[in-house]
């Protein structure tokens, strides 16, 4: 951590507040996500208060507080997939991966999360897996999809 730290912050100017937001972008790009540690030291470096860039990170949907797990399911929220059924696939990934919305599993293969809309509105309902975007999903093709990526991991 301390290593991935010592070569970010030299970067970007220190005590300038307009390098906040891409200083924790290329920490977390690093890291995976943003720990405790790298925002204290983020803090020091900026001069900026720990409660003041925990509320800029929280604000942003891309930022993360937890390590994702190898596969990370984003399932999409907007206003067409909502209508095309993603509560009802959410409650089986739930289900099958045995995480909440939220949250990785123990063993850190796989994590879940709800998302805003991803722009594919017409191949509702959409999720991602890690960089994969799948489309006009279905409670089968989810379960086969699953059932795959539980085949890797073993």
């Amino acid at each position: 951590m301390q290593e991935i730290l010592k070569k970010i912050l030299p970067k970007y100017p220190a005590n300038r507040k307009d390098s906040l937001i891409p200083l924790l972008q290329e920490i977390q790009k690093e890291q995976g996500y943003l720990t405790e540690e790298s925002i204290e030291a983020v803090s020091k470096y900026l001069n900026l208060p720990v409660n003041k860039i925990y509320g800029v990170a929280a604000f942003y949907d891309e930022f993360r507080f937890r390590p994702r797990g190898q596969y990370h399911f984003q399932v999409c929220r907007g206003t067409a997939c909502h209508l095309f059924g993603t509560d009802t696939f959410l409650k089986e990934l739930e289900k099958q991966l045995k995480v909440k919305a939220g949250a990785t599993t123990r063993d850190r293969k796989f994590s879940l999360e709800i998302g805003n809309c991803m722009g594919a509105c017409e191949h509702s309902p959409v999720m991602k897996i890690n960089d994969t975007y799948y489309s006009h999903v279905t409670i089968d093709s989810l379960s086969k999809i699953i059932r795959t990526l539980k085949e890797k991991t073993e």
